[in-house]
């Protein structure tokens, strides 16, 4: 059984206002970068409490939410009433469960440095949308390594935006754009965030 990483943070994860107020930020570009509408099924990768897929719920039909920490999805499960959409929950490593059915959407707030290797997730992403299919993917531009003060399981100091484009043009992503979406703010100081969106064609 892997290292539940976030044990300690559940409790307190959503009484940080910086980072209530930093979700919110990318929610805000996320909905006016991506057309929702009440028949889409999507996945929030990296749900952990929620705080993200809460605010795009209304939007949508339904949102499967993926997350390794019992944790985090402990505490999504606990306010799953308050979620305006279908919700499921998998506790599942994407990179070794190959889902059946294929989203409208994917939605992510900085999780993909949690992930070891990216271009084989943007591959994972592709084959599990839906054509016209859409991913927006918030996540640290690149920093010295201080944005984490404790163990929580990091494989990335943030990602240069030009090298992460790269990546999903690469892998077959349209449309590809990536901006400013919010700066995380924390003690040691303020570190620039990015949303990463794009299209599926065939």
């Amino acid at each position: 059984m892997s290292k539940d990483f976030f044990q300690d943070k559940s409790n307190n994860y959503e009484k940080d206002k910086n980072r209530v107020d930093n979700v919110q930020n990318i929610a805000n570009l996320i909905t006016k970068e991506i057309d929702f509408d009440k028949s889409m099924e999507i996945i929030d990768f990296g749900s952990g409490t929620g705080l993200l897929l809460e605010k795009i719920a209304p939007f949508v039909k339904s949102i499967t939410a993926i997350d390794l920490s019992p944790s985090m999805n402990k505490k999504l499960n606990d306010k799953r009433d308050l979620i305006d959409c279908n919700l499921e929950i998998l506790e599942i490593d994407l990179a070794k469960t190959k889902l059946e059915k294929k989203f409208d959407s994917i939605i992510s707030s900085m999780t993909l440095h949690h992930i070891e290797n990216i271009e084989n997730l943007f591959k994972d992403f592709y084959n599990i949308l839906n054509e016209n299919g859409t991913i927006a993917l918030a996540d640290l531009d690149i920093e010295d390594g201080s944005f984490h003060t404790e163990d929580t399981g990091v494989y990335h100091f943030g990602f240069d935006r030009d090298e992460i484009v790269k990546i999903a043009k690469n892998v077959g992503f349209k449309n590809i754009k990536i901006q400013d979406a919010s700066i995380a703010y924390k003690p040691q100081g303020g570190y620039p965030i990015f949303l990463l969106t794009a299209s599926k064609y065939i």
